[in-house]
């Protein structure tokens, strides 16, 4: 009976030593538990606080991009002309924004010829070779045609640049009524309005 008594002790003890430790244990991992969740919280807080920051940026950028239209025409470092609500069509800002395309759209077109030139004039060589001569030839002969394709375009800017001088820029030479401002800023050198040029294009058409 001893025995069994001192037994049941032993247990009970054990008991009591295994719920304590339990106890023990629980009560060391309660503060680190509740120091993650305060870590948790603290950085939610702070992408919270980042993600509100960057939408008004976003929203600022997002609307720029929308307002600001996309660069036509064949000047692409000048920024399409924005009309004001009621303005006169022709007017002196119009007339400057034509003439400052017209001008830097000739002075590229210039530059591309005088590197063409003297390109032709430093690669000119008489190679041994007939396969050489001949891609060389075959070359500048490319480079002649696009160069001679935009002296004639040089020639049509000056022409639309003497039209600005006359008052006479943005009118249909056929019709003239407005050749209109999206139209003159995807071809500033254009002559006649859409709808004459698509009547000149569909008898062109049918006569070839």
């Amino acid at each position: 009976m001893a025995a069994k008594k001192k037994a049941a002790k032993t247990r009970t003890s054990k008991k009591t030593v295994a719920k304590k430790k339990a106890v023990a244990r629980k009560k060391a991992v309660a503060p680190k538990k509740a120091a993650a969740k305060k870590v948790a919280k603290k950085k939610a807080v702070a992408r919270k606080k980042a993600a509100v920051k960057k939408a008004p940026a976003r929203k600022a950028a997002s609307k720029k991009s929308a307002s600001a239209p996309p660069p036509i025409g064949p000047v692409p470092g000048i920024a399409p002309y924005v009309e004001k609500k009621g303005e006169e069509y022709m007017n002196e800002r119009q007339i400057e924004h034509f003439r400052n395309i017209l001008l830097t759209w000739k002075s590229e077109l210039m530059q591309e010829v005088d590197r063409t030139v003297h390109h032709m004039q430093d690669e000119a060589a008489n190679f041994p070779d007939p396969n050489d001569r001949a891609t060389q030839e075959s070359e500048f002969s490319m480079e002649l045609r696009a160069r001679d394709r935009e002296r004639k375009l040089i020639k049509k800017i000056d022409e639309a640049l003497m039209h600005l001088d006359n008052d006479e820029y943005g009118y249909c030479e056929t019709c003239g009524v407005e050749i209109g401002i999206r139209r003159l800023e995807a071809r500033p050198t254009a002559t006649q309005c859409i709808d004459c040029k698509t009547l000149d294009e569909i008898r062109e058409k049918q006569m070839g």
